[in-house]
């Protein structure tokens, strides 16, 4: 016996009707025809004084576009639109009542369409609330190494600061590596990036088991993140005694001084790590931060590649670096600084003295209530903070004057040569030679007459800087090697660098009259020098014996305060005559 279709329609009915979601049977222009319980319940809010005769008149306000999408919808049948979020307005929301409706839209036939209503709100606060999470998720992790950042480390630190103390502490270990602003300009940012990605690895090995987590309930865990930059931090929990805490730092510097292989090259760089031992007074993430921070730039003032551990006479040092900063961003404002010169003489072969032979420019501070500043109170700083570039080039355009004023008041009687020093800044600084270029054309200065100075551990770096002197001497300056000795370089190596002149270290100057090795020394370089067609000054001679045995040896030039100390240039124009008066 065959179903009775009025019975398969009354039960299609039923099923309409109590179906848990909004359905709608309506004509081509919108017109309902048929509406179930939980449509009228879902639209009400929407129709108010509208009724519910239409289903496009109805979703105007939310969804006006309902009535073009099913005139353009020209297929026999199938889906209109699937799953449109509506969004509705205050006036039209009640507490606990649907907020968002989805709307879906079919062609039945030629004549009729069936509209499918939901409350779609719980669904798009799930959203929003997954979206959420990833993006503070994202807010939280380094794009490049997959570590937690600096946000995610310091909301760590500041649930660990505001815990109640226990016999367990936490510690933070600061890290910087030491040469890598080298290796990136080197390799390229590709290159740096790929170091860096590789440290990252390293130090997730180095603890042990790799985690980036703190358990929060049981008071352990550790917390690896890169926090900018070439700087990483690793927060410790659940430590027992600061010297668990300095194991594992020498662990993590083990593993980061291997060698990395970056674009088939070999490169291997130290890092410097500081370590903060809890809270240690700090009221916040931040300061304990800052803590682990100055303690790492002990390290790298220290050497590099190495831990230290912070104290609070660190922090003292470091605002004291701080105030000298700022106060030295004004004095190059303020032309608080000035150059002092100190006598080259030359030393003759018939004993005699070349007084004009020529000067070393020298920075100094006029500081407005501590005086003279010296230079070894500020040049440090200088060099840190990226303020060296400005001091040299200031020294070098004041020189250049100054030196040009003595020939016009002096004429042949006035120094012959000034030397100014040069730091890794200027040198890396584009468009710098041109700057020199200019210096020179707008003082008169002949480039023959200047000579730049740089130590031999510079010279020595890379190449990227001896293409740099090679430029330099292009124009027609000389250069010298400073502090000969002190370095990476060697009498065997001297052929391979751009020099006119080696000037050879106060250390071991000093004790030319009392070592024999000291003297044997001096008079290798002597030799090696004159062998390569170089000149060599003496630096810091203090005595009359150490000027006989450095002038015995073949030294064409010497300095030091046994002939004068660093002279303002009035002063040293009334040595200069002074020694003139002597000499007639």
């Amino acid at each position: 016996m065959l179903p009775d279709p009025s019975d398969a329609y009354e039960a299609l009915v039923q099923f309409l009707y109590r179906a848990p979601i909004g359905l709608a049977q309506i004509a081509r222009d919108g017109a309902v025809d048929m509406l179930n319980p939980m449509a009228s319940n879902l639209l009400m809010p929407v129709a108010r004084s509208s009724g519910l005769d239409n289903l496009f008149t109805v979703l105007a306000p939310i969804a006006p576009q309902l009535p073009e999408l099913a005139l353009a919808f020209t297929e026999p049948s199938g889906v209109i639109c699937e799953g449109l979020r509506a969004t509705l307005p205050p006036d039209m929301t009640a507490p606990g009542g649907p907020q968002v409706l989805a709307i879906s839209l079919m062609k039945l036939d030629a004549e009729r369409l069936m509209a499918v209503i939901t409350d779609a709100t719980l669904e798009v606060q799930r959203e929003q609330e997954t979206l959420s999470r990833r993006l503070r998720n994202a807010a939280r992790t380094d794009a490049l190494t997959r570590m937690p950042n600096r946000e995610a480390v310091r909301e760590q630190l500041g649930r660990l600061v505001a815990r109640p103390a226990s016999n367990a502490e936490f510690a933070v270990l600061f890290m910087n590596c030491d040469r890598f602003r080298q290796i990136n300009d080197t390799l390229g940012q590709a290159g740096g990036d790929a170091l860096l990605v590789q440290v990252a690895d390293r130090i997730r090995g180095a603890l042990r088991p790799p985690n980036d987590r703190i358990d929060s309930a049981s008071g352990t865990g550790q917390l690896a993140a890169r926090v900018g930059g070439d700087e990483f931090v690793v927060v410790l929990d659940g430590m027992r005694s600061r010297e668990d805490a300095e194991r594992v730092a020498g662990r993590i510097l083990d593993a980061l001084a291997l060698p990395y292989r970056i674009q088939g090259h070999e490169v291997v760089c130290g890092t410097s790590l500081g370590l903060a031992w809890g809270a240690e007074g700090a009221r916040d993430a931040d300061q304990v931060l800052r803590n682990a921070g100055i303690a790492m730039v002990e390290a790298k003032r220290a050497g590099g590649a190495r831990h230290l551990v912070f104290e609070t006479a660190m922090r003292e040092r470091a605002e004291h670096r701080a105030d000298i900063e700022a106060e030295l961003r004004q004095a190059l404002a303020e032309e608080q600084l000035f150059v002092v010169y100190q006598p080259v003489v030359g030393l003759l072969a018939d004993g005699g003295t070349d007084h004009a032979a020529g000067v070393e420019a020298l920075v100094r501070w006029r500081h407005p209530n501590r005086g003279i500043v010296p230079p070894i109170e500020f040049i440090g700083i200088a060099e840190e903070c990226g303020l060296i570039g400005a001091l040299g080039d200031f020294v070098l355009e004041r020189s250049c004057r100054d030196f040009m004023d003595w020939r016009a008041r002096l004429g042949s009687g006035a120094p012959r040569l000034i030397a100014v020093n040069l730091s890794r800044a200027q040198l890396g600084q584009p468009g710098w030679i041109d700057s020199v270029r200019r210096i020179l054309q707008a003082s008169g200065m002949p480039p023959e007459q200047l000579q730049l100075e740089v130590t031999e551990s510079l010279a020595a770096q890379d190449h990227c800087i001896q293409q740099r002197l090679h430029e330099l001497k292009a124009l027609g300056i000389q250069l010298a090697l400073d502090d000969f000795g002190t370095g990476y370089s060697s009498l065997s190596s001297l052929h391979l660098l751009p020099v006119d002149t080696v000037k050879i270290d106060r250390s071991f100057v000093s004790q030319a009259d009392t070592s024999h090795h000291h003297r044997v020394l001096i008079e290798a370089t002597v030799k090696v020098a004159q062998s390569l067609g170089m000149k060599t000054v003496a630096e810091g001679i203090e005595t009359q014996s150490q000027a006989d045995v450095v002038r015995a040896q073949g030294c064409a030039k010497g300095q030091g305060y046994f002939y004068s100390r660093p002279l303002p240039s009035d002063g040293l124009l009334e040595w200069l005559a002074s020694h003139e008066e002597v000499a007639a």
